[in-house]
């Protein structure tokens, strides 16, 4: 009797499904991620739909840049305590989490989408995490907090090893899908240029 079948499968590791748990550990080994996003806006009362691309990056301690270049240039940085924003080389515009509290509970999460924050999702979402097989998985957040249940009716995101789709879906009817791709980790620490921008007044 050949015994090499029996053992070749029982060498097989068996098949893993991913859990949200882990979903969180992987994502809390990647302190920095970079992407590209492909951003499309559909909006009921428009024919065609808005659509836009640049780059990001999300750095788990310290916060978010969104460098939008096309259809044209617009900068985001986003961190604990404010937003500041610069569309087409006009002077920027800054929002504290003092004089808008609302949008920065919103950007809090938004922080915690990229970053799977398991304990920031129970708290606002219904969540509905599923395996999808081959390491892929999608995520369904249905918001139970104010203002959230007052302007989205789902959040969606999937991905594998990364993060790869966003959904919004809103309470009018529109949708915003973002993709991203061409992830990296590297350099695992932030840029001169990504630090001063961070530290800017």
């Amino acid at each position: 009797m050949k015994l090499w079948p029996l053992v070749a499968l029982l060498l097989v590791p068996l098949v893993h499904a991913v859990t949200l748990d882990e979903l969180q550990q992987r994502f809390t080994e990647q302190p920095i991620v970079r992407a590209h996003f492909d951003q499309t806006r559909t909006i009921k009362e428009m024919p065609q739909p808005l659509r836009s691309q640049g780059e990001m990056l999300i750095a788990r301690d310290t916060g978010l840049l969104w460098d939008q270049t096309s259809p044209f240039p617009m900068s985001m940085m986003l961190d604990d305590s404010r937003m500041v924003q610069i569309v087409n080389g006009q002077p920027p515009q800054t929002i504290t989490a003092d004089n808008n509290p609302q949008m920065f509970q919103f950007n809090h999460l938004l922080r915690a989408l990229f970053q799977a924050d398991r304990k920031v999702l129970e708290q606002n979402f219904r969540i509905d995490f599923k395996d999808q097989g081959s390491d892929r998985w999608t995520l369904k957040l249905t918001p139970i907090t104010t203002p959230l249940d007052k302007i989205f009716t789902s959040i969606d995101l999937g991905g594998k090893t990364y993060l790869e789709t966003i959904q919004l879906n809103d309470k009018q009817g529109d949708r915003t899908d973002i993709t991203l791709s061409n992830q990296r980790l590297t350099p695992a620490t932030l840029t001169d240029d990504e630090r001063t921008r961070f530290a800017a007044q």
